[in-house]
């Protein structure tokens, strides 16, 4: 089976939230880039347990520059097989879903696998965009994923309980925690990791209908206040006139 594992790099999570002055950029002064927690920790090790398992390839794919190939060998030192980048800074979700759907049009992928979303925009559409492109199914959310044959059958967590579906094969999916868990690279595997193939190809154009005009920070939150528990006519005041419920 081809398993295609598409891999995005973000802020650490202990990273301050700044941007530039015009405001149009976040600003990276400082700042250290991970892997994506949800497509290394659920997406990139399910598909490696699956390969393990059924046998196959699993593809790492990103889209960025040149220095972001240390979280692209760190997704090989996990369990890849090769990877994948297209050299360009991604512009946005629709321009990112465009280059992994093309690439993958042409690779017959039975499985292409992304996180649930990504911890910096929490946009959570390049999957169902890449779905679209491709024709394919797609299932967001995933908690849990097993093959049989050429069906997948996939659980995710809903309100109040777990849904159960069975997908025909080629399937897009987003994973989310329950997926899988953390694998750490090992030595062997960071070793391996600067042997494997690599290969960069050119970004294929799209148009963009959406740009960033500026972004801002929210406002700070306001002091917690604590009233009395018998005074609740101070209470009903703060509601009224600070917390502005009518």
């Amino acid at each position: 089976m081809k398993f295609l594992v598409c891999i995005s790099q973000t802020p650490d999570t202990t990273a301050r939230v700044a941007f530039t002055p015009d405001g149009k950029a976040y600003d990276s002064t400082g700042v250290t880039f991970i892997m994506n927690p949800y497509d290394e920790w659920y997406a990139l090790v399910r598909a490696c347990e699956l390969r393990e398992a059924l046998g196959g390839t699993v593809v790492a794919f990103h889209v960025g520059p040149a220095a972001n190939e240390t979280t692209i060998r760190k997704a090989l030192a996990i369990g890849a097989d090769e990877a994948v980048r297209v050299d360009a800074e991604p512009t946005s979700a629709a321009f990112t879903a465009r280059q992994i759907a093309e690439y993958a049009r042409s690779e017959n992928f039975d499985l292409i696998f992304l996180g649930k979303e990504t911890i910096d925009y929490n946009g959570a559409e390049v999957g169902a965009m890449v779905a679209e492109h491709l024709d394919l199914p797609y299932i967001a959310l995933a908690s849990k994923l097993d093959v049989e044959g050429s069906t997948a059958i996939v659980e995710r967590d809903i309100e109040g309980g777990v849904e159960v579906v069975e997908v025909p094969l080629p399937l897009v999916v987003s994973a989310a925690k329950g997926m899988a868990e953390q694998r750490i690279p090992n030595m062997r595997g960071i070793m391996l990791a600067r042997t494997k193939p690599l290969k960069v190809i050119p970004p294929v154009p799209v148009e963009e209908f959406v740009s960033v005009v500026k972004f801002t920070l929210p406002p700070p939150k306001a002091g917690v206040k604590l009233i009395d528990p018998e005074n609740m006519d101070e209470l009903v005041r703060l509601l009224h006139e600070e917390a502005k419920v009518i």
